[in-house]
């Protein structure tokens, strides 16, 4: 067998030992589909009577908002299992099994997508619910969920690097929120970056959260041609900017992870 090969059968080994401990403690699952339910329901029926968006529905223009914000919530998962991995001592038993080193990152990232592949299939059914529509070709639709899926498992890598750097679960959860709930609301997620003041506005137009919404909505069809087109680059060309972003994490944090998994577990 390859290294390649190993390492891939190591980590689908520890992707499913991770899908098991969901399937043992369902809540985790449970309290990650009805999240998104919630943001749903609170913004189209609670906010969506107060915020207007010329041209068309705003819950055609909420949902892929609310699927971008749950894909990046999502891949907290894999930072968040490391830390209780690590203070529980379970990464100290994987030392001692012949593994490749970065088998438990794999394994970890991928359960990420297991999760959020839940996530987006409860929210788009909760979406068509409410009047969401697609209104464009199926190939365009499955584009659009495989970038969200992408770029969330490259964050995920981020992620894990973050987990390793927080010692207690309480602490990495206060982090990665204070980090990814505004990086997901100054952004076009929710309303038009038009509306904010200047600086706001700058910021929303080259967070990469704001490329990847905007990506989703013109795969989906949930844009109105009549509006002024963006000025942003990156609002301009937003599937290239996300696949640009979801590379930057990739290349630099997926060897950053291992290292930091290979220093963490040699303590």
């Amino acid at each position: 067998m390859s290294t390649l090969q190993m390492v891939a059968s190591d980590g689908l080994t520890i992707a499913k030992r991770n899908v098991i401990k969901i399937k043992r403690v369902p809540d985790l699952i449970v309290f990650t589909t009805l999240s998104p339910i919630m943001f749903v329901l609170l913004f189209a029926f609670v906010f969506g009577s107060a915020i207007e968006i010329p041209g068309m529905s705003y819950r055609e223009f909420l949902i892929a908002g609310i699927f971008t914000q749950t894909v990046i919530f999502g891949a907290t998962w894999t930072g968040l299992g490391m830390v209780e991995d690590l203070q529980k001592g379970i990464i100290d038993r994987f030392r001692s099994l012949p593994m490749a080193p970065s088998a438990v990152l794999i394994g970890r990232t991928t359960t990420d997508v297991l999760i959020n592949i839940i996530s987006l299939v409860v929210m788009s059914l909760t979406g068509l619910l409410i009047g969401w529509r697609i209104h464009s070709s199926l190939g365009e639709a499955l584009a659009a969920y495989a970038l969200m899926l992408l770029f969330a498992y490259a964050l995920s890598w981020v992620m894990a690097v973050v987990g390793m750097w927080i010692r207690t679960p309480e602490v990495f959860n206060n982090a990665s929120f204070m980090v990814i709930f505004p990086l997901s609301f100054i952004a076009n997620t929710f309303v038009d970056p038009s509306s904010m003041p200047t600086v706001l506005r700058v910021i929303a137009e080259w967070n990469p959260v704001s490329a990847l919404t905007q990506a989703v909505r013109e795969l989906f069809g949930n844009t109105n041609p009549t509006m002024p087109p963006p000025q942003a680059w990156p609002l301009q060309n937003p599937v290239l900017a996300s696949l640009l972003w979801t590379a930057l994490m990739l290349i630099v944090f997926v060897p950053f992870a291992i290292r930091r998994y290979q220093k963490a577990v040699s303590r």
